[in-house]
């Protein structure tokens, strides 16, 4: 078995993975199985609204503890409101005030 060196990792939207996708299947011409099921999920869950220009407004809100991987969840899952948005961070290490999270929200239905 070769051994795999991890040179960098990116986290990836939804949309993101979509396009990926997209790209393998014309260079390669048919996707693996298990390609296949993640096309399928992504076909089904990704909000293609404009994902682009809303992640750069929410990293332009300059909230220091917010990390891309946190971006990236924020763009797949919309939350509509505080609590939505607070249950997209039981898992990690982050906690964010009030009045940023209204902030994200806010950013959100502006959208």
């Amino acid at each position: 078995m070769t051994n795999i060196e991890l040179i960098e990792e990116n986290p990836l939207s939804l949309v993101e993975v979509k396009e990926k996708l997209a790209e393998i299947k014309k260079r390669d011409k048919e996707l693996e199985a298990r390609a296949l099921k993640v096309g399928e999920y992504v076909h089904k869950f990704a909000q293609e609204k404009k994902t682009k220009e809303l992640a750069e407004k929410i990293r332009k809100l300059d909230i220091s503890r917010l990390k891309e991987r946190n971006v990236k969840k924020i763009i797949d899952i919309m939350p509509q409101d505080i609590d939505s948005l607070k249950t997209l961070f039981v898992g990690e290490n982050l906690t964010l005030k009030q009045e940023d999270l209204q902030k994200i929200i806010s950013v959100i239905h502006d959208n």
